[in-house]
């Protein structure tokens, strides 16, 4: 009886942190953004979102920017009369999975725009516009926040052609299978350790911090996350990114602690880089 029930509280405390980690994570990365952008770019995000009504999905809340960076994916399973999703033509846009074992190229993930980097590019343009409808304003706002986060995310940024990571079954230090692979291990327990190391993510940084971090494009900012997807994958498999792939990755204590700081570093670069965007199409 012993076992079985630490069997089952070893199950919860590992499926936990997959399933909400990256919650922790989209919110830790508004809330960077927040504290980073001017007070008159906080006015217009608190303006915008004052319109959440007209977003129509009062089962997704995005009143506030905590609630507004889960929103896209809050809003996955909604269906409408016709018992069809309402939002199936935004699944592809909060990834691209660009192959970690090829040059850089955007191309094929970004067939006919639909790629986040595409997308974040789409929603600062339909801010910045004037004749942007209050609607489609508010859904450009709450889509932005969400995908800078997405993007940030390196297996949503770069994959092995294993739909960013989640075909490659993986154990997370102690906790085995059957819980975790590749790309949950990077959105949640690692993430959430990451998040958790202090000191807090959650500040103003220095001017100069936010201009060398900000530095680039959306297309720059891709690259370095495929350059960090490779990592995962070389971390997962023994060094080589690119070489064969086991049948289940071990992340070993050493290799999560390798891992936290890259992790770490991903949601300041995103925070830092949603406040950068957010002032350009609202500041």
């Amino acid at each position: 009886m012993i076992r079985k029930l630490s069997a089952a509280l070893l199950a919860l405390v590992a499926a936990s942190p997959a399933h909400a980690y990256w919650e922790y994570g989209h919110q830790t990365i508004a809330q960077i953004a927040y504290a980073n952008v001017t007070p008159r770019t906080k006015a217009a995000v608190r303006r915008i979102l004052a319109t959440q009504t007209l977003l129509e999905t009062p089962e997704c809340p995005a009143g506030t920017i905590e609630d507004a960076s889960v929103w896209a994916d809050c809003v996955k399973p909604l269906k409408n009369a016709a018992s069809n999703s309402r939002f199936g033509y935004a699944y592809s846009w909060h990834y691209q999975d660009a192959d970690v074992c090829a040059p850089f190229d955007l191309t094929p993930s970004c067939k006919d725009g639909n790629c986040v980097s595409v997308q974040i590019e789409r929603d600062v343009k339909l801010l910045r516009a004037r004749a942007t409808s209050p609607k489609d304003r508010v859904q450009a706002l709450v889509f932005l926040i969400h995908f800078v986060g997405d993007l940030h995310q390196p297996l949503h940024a770069g994959d092995r052609n294993d739909k960013g990571g989640n075909d490659l079954k993986a154990d997370y230090g102690i906790y085995g299978p059957p819980k975790f692979n590749l790309h949950s291990i990077w959105d949640g327990p690692l993430a959430e350790r990451a998040i958790s190391t202090p000191p807090s993510l959650v500040r103003r940084y220095p001017a100069a911090e936010r201009v060398r971090v900000a530095k680039g494009n959306v297309t720059d900012w891709s690259r370095e996350g495929w350059q960090v997807a490779h990592t995962a994958y070389a971390a997962a498999i023994g060094g080589d990114g690119c070489g064969p792939v086991p049948p289940r990755a071990t992340l070993d204590e050493a290799t999560i602690e390798k891992l936290t700081p890259i992790s770490r570093e991903e949601v300041r670069r995103g925070g830092i880089r949603l406040a950068k965007l957010l002032d350009e199409a609202l500041g």
